[in-house]
């Protein structure tokens, strides 16, 4: 298993970035954050995942540690590949993913370009018991009342999961739907 790799980012292309570790130069497929620590060309560490298929030996990098943890979680879960589980990962941070399976928020995963109703359901089903819980219960429908609110006045669900993700979770949900409106005036 190849867990990590520290060299420099010498190129990108459709399939990902090339990191030149030792004068060999290796195609990851990264996550966004991945991809931003290595702009530039200083050396860097990206912690990697080494996919292995009959036919092929796949590369996936990811900025730290968590979000390969994460990144490994969901190839546990069938019908998710590494494709799919990159695509998750890539969406939003490791922290607001387990906080929207502790929800069940299957919304916040259908709205991940190629993951569908029946995915974002066995994502929420499969992980819920695995993870650690990242929101209290009662926390749980008032953040979601919120989010649908803000959804509802034209925010995308993932816009608005990141600007909540900046409001007291203990205020009350219309208190938090009129403080996320105020921060974008």
């Amino acid at each position: 298993m190849i867990a990590r790799l520290r060299g420099k980012p010498v190129g990108r292309s459709a399939q990902g970035l090339v990191l030149d570790v030792g004068g060999v130069g290796y195609l990851l497929q990264a996550t966004p954050r991945a991809l931003g620590r290595a702009a530039g060309d200083k050396e860097v560490a990206i912690e990697t995942y080494l996919h292995v298929r009959e036919d092929a030996l796949q590369l996936y990098g990811f900025a730290d540690a968590d979000e390969r943890q994460l990144f490994e979680q969901l190839l546990s879960v069938s019908g998710v590949g590494p494709k799919v589980a990159l695509a998750i990962v890539s969406g939003s941070t490791p922290t607001e993913l387990r906080r929207a399976i502790a929800r069940e928020d299957t919304a916040r995963f259908e709205a991940i370009p190629g993951i569908g109703r029946k995915t974002a359901q066995r994502v929420v089903l499969e992980l819920k018991g695995s993870l650690p819980a990242e929101a209290p219960s009662g926390d749980s429908d008032s953040h979601l009342v919120a989010r649908d609110a803000l959804v509802e006045l034209g925010y995308s669900i993932v816009d608005a999961e990141s600007v909540l993700g900046a409001i007291d979770p203990e205020l009350p949900p219309e208190e938090r739907v009129r403080l996320a409106l105020r921060q974008a005036a």
